[in-house]
């Protein structure tokens, strides 16, 4: 059973897309797919909504994902959240095999 948390990341002016280009250009998204459990950390942006960035992120079970929640790139990745000023939707799923 894993666990599948849609994200959506949502400004103005492109911000959203600035935040996931940072994401990825600062490293923040290879430490998090190198983390025990995740299973996917993905961004996917809408064609119908050009200032929103859905994550997708999926890890092995709850445990794994407290854990995840507890490291330093947490702060981080909220720092960076302020920076491009988004508001933030989320979306828990339990994906049963």
């Amino acid at each position: 059973m894993s666990l599948v948390v849609n994200i959506y990341y949502t400004g103005k002016n492109g911000y959203a897309k600035k935040f996931a280009e940072e994401m990825v250009k600062s490293g923040i998204v290879d430490r998090v797919r190198a983390e025990d459990g995740n299973e996917r950390y993905e961004y996917f942006f809408p064609m119908d909504d050009t200032e929103t960035v859905m994550l997708i992120d999926k890890w092995h079970d709850q445990a794994a994902l407290d854990a995840h929640h507890k490291t330093p790139m947490m702060q981080e990745i909220a720092a960076l959240r302020k920076k491009n000023n988004l508001n933030m939707r989320v979306e828990k799923f339990t994906e049963i095999d």
